[in-house]
């Protein structure tokens, strides 16, 4: 059921907290003259909890795993879309989409289901076009509405009965990319992809025997000494 779900997706979103970071939230002295650019929008918030630090003297950090990394630049070359929408305004958040270019970056989201659907208009979307990759109660609304929920190993347990998959990896270890990894696989996609992200990064091509295509990189097989 999971898999026929998958087939459909174009755009895949994502939590952050719990799910691209392991959940921890470190808090450390800013780098002198350090330009925080979120800082409009956590002020906007700064009567509330839980939106984030309101501070020029520190900033909030955040750790990412890079084989997630790696799966917005493979779910890009398959044509899928990604974003995230969270609750918390990070500095460090702001910096990492960038990184990644993705295409929708959502901070100091309380109502993430409202924000999703602006995003399935803007982008021309059904629901059952669209991933939501989450991990606790606030990303409920979302995977009850979207056409493939993914929960992370280590979401809480009311999330995990309403997904329609779990991820192998816990958020920050690589859940990301287990959630890019099945729908692509499931698109029949992962290995075309997989080559030419290869490729893009190992130009050098030589030609397959028996055949007109070219693969990238070595053309035989390693000596393995004994």
């Amino acid at each position: 059921m999971s898999k026929a779900r998958a087939k459909k997706i174009k755009l895949i979103l994502f939590d952050v907290d719990g799910v691209l970071t392991d959940g921890k939230i470190w808090i450390f002295p800013a780098p002198a003259g350090a330009q925080q650019s979120t800082q409009e929008h956590a002020a906007k918030h700064d009567d509330e909890g839980g939106f984030g630090l309101l501070s020029q003297s520190m900033i909030e950090a955040k750790g990412f795993h890079a084989h997630d990394g790696t799966a917005f630049s493979l779910a890009r070359l398959a044509g899928i879309k990604t974003g995230l929408i969270t609750k918390r305004i990070s500095e460090t958040v702001a910096l990492r989409a960038r990184d990644l270019k993705l295409e929708h970056v959502h901070q100091g989201i309380q109502d993430k289901l409202t924000c999703f659907r602006e995003i399935l208009t803007r982008e021309k979307l059904s629901a059952s076009e669209a991933a939501f990759v989450g991990d606790d109660v606030i990303d409920l609304p979302v995977l009850r509405n979207c056409g493939l929920a993914i929960a992370v190993a280590n979401a809480r347990r009311e999330v995990k009965a309403e997904a329609h998959m779990v991820t192998e990896h816990a958020g920050g270890e690589g859940a990301a990319r287990d959630a890019v990894e099945y729908i692509l696989k499931a698109q029949n996609k992962w290995k075309r992809v997989v080559s030419e992200y290869v490729c893009e990064r190992s130009p050098e091509r030589t030609p397959k025997q028996g055949s007109g295509a070219a693969s990238c990189g070595r053309s035989t097989p390693p000596t393995i000494s004994k």
